[in-house]
């Protein structure tokens, strides 16, 4: 089937969908990584490909900015595609004064300003968690290359520009970065019965103001790519 927002055909998508924010980084992952290319989604720019990697399938497409987009997109995935596995590639801005430009952050856990939580009716606070199998694969990928790395909280938030100043409570409370997607990742993933993981690459740094730039962002971010890819073909 089609959705709106995706013209992939059954069969068309791997179990296992890398999924960085923006659609050309998705281009990008496959042109430089995988083999036997096909694009199977243009719809809105939303670049999706599958291709294979060491000859094991894998695809890699981009969700978009903020949890809405990648709701819709991890949502459809998950139900709609029978993908199994979603690994979020992107960025982040560092909170904790010890995680630096170019700094691996693997999310455990996502707190979260955003209200997404609200249409599961839940009579309390939901905590969204990574996938152990996941999360402990990439933890062992990157040891073994000698990659610096960070396993905790991060902040998943609606806000971009907070007129509101920096995410000092957020640090109080030991959350290591701020990216925008992760926290309704892993609830779709939740609801679903399916994995997520979500790696994140510091691209700034909050307090210090230190970034990398616009094509860094795009194209960079290799060490994590290349280890998402290996979580991808071990499952």
């Amino acid at each position: 089937m089609t959705t709106t927002h995706n013209a992939a055909r059954p069969g068309d998508i791997a179990k296992t969908v890398l999924m960085p924010g923006d659609p050309l980084r998705a281009k990008f992952v496959a042109e430089t990584y995988l083999e036997d290319i096909k694009c199977y989604n243009e719809v809105r720019g939303m670049y999706g490909f599958t291709g294979l990697y060491k000859g094991k399938p894998v695809s890699v497409q981009g969700s978009g900015m903020g949890m809405p987009s990648i709701g819709i997109y991890s949502y459809e995935l998950f139900n709609m595609y029978d993908v199994d596995n979603i690994i979020r590639i992107g960025s982040a801005g560092a909170i904790r004064d010890d995680v630096k430009i170019n700094d691996l952050v693997l999310a455990m856990g996502a707190c979260t300003d955003s209200n997404y939580a609200y249409q599961y009716k839940l009579p309390g606070t939901y905590a969204p968690t990574a996938s152990w199998e996941l999360l402990k694969t990439a933890v062992a990928i990157a040891e073994a290359k000698g990659q610096r790395f960070f396993v905790g909280n991060v902040l998943s938030s609606d806000l971009f520009y907070n007129l509101y100043g920096l995410p000092d409570a957020w640090k109080e409370m030991g959350v290591l970065a701020v990216e925008m997607e992760a926290a309704a990742l892993y609830m779709n993933a939740a609801k679903a019965k399916k994995n997520a993981l979500c790696m994140l690459t510091i691209s700034d740094e909050v307090y210090t103001h230190r970034e990398l730039s616009p094509q860094e962002r795009q194209v960079g971010f290799t060490s994590m790519i290349e280890i998402a890819l290996e979580v991808a073909i071990s499952l």
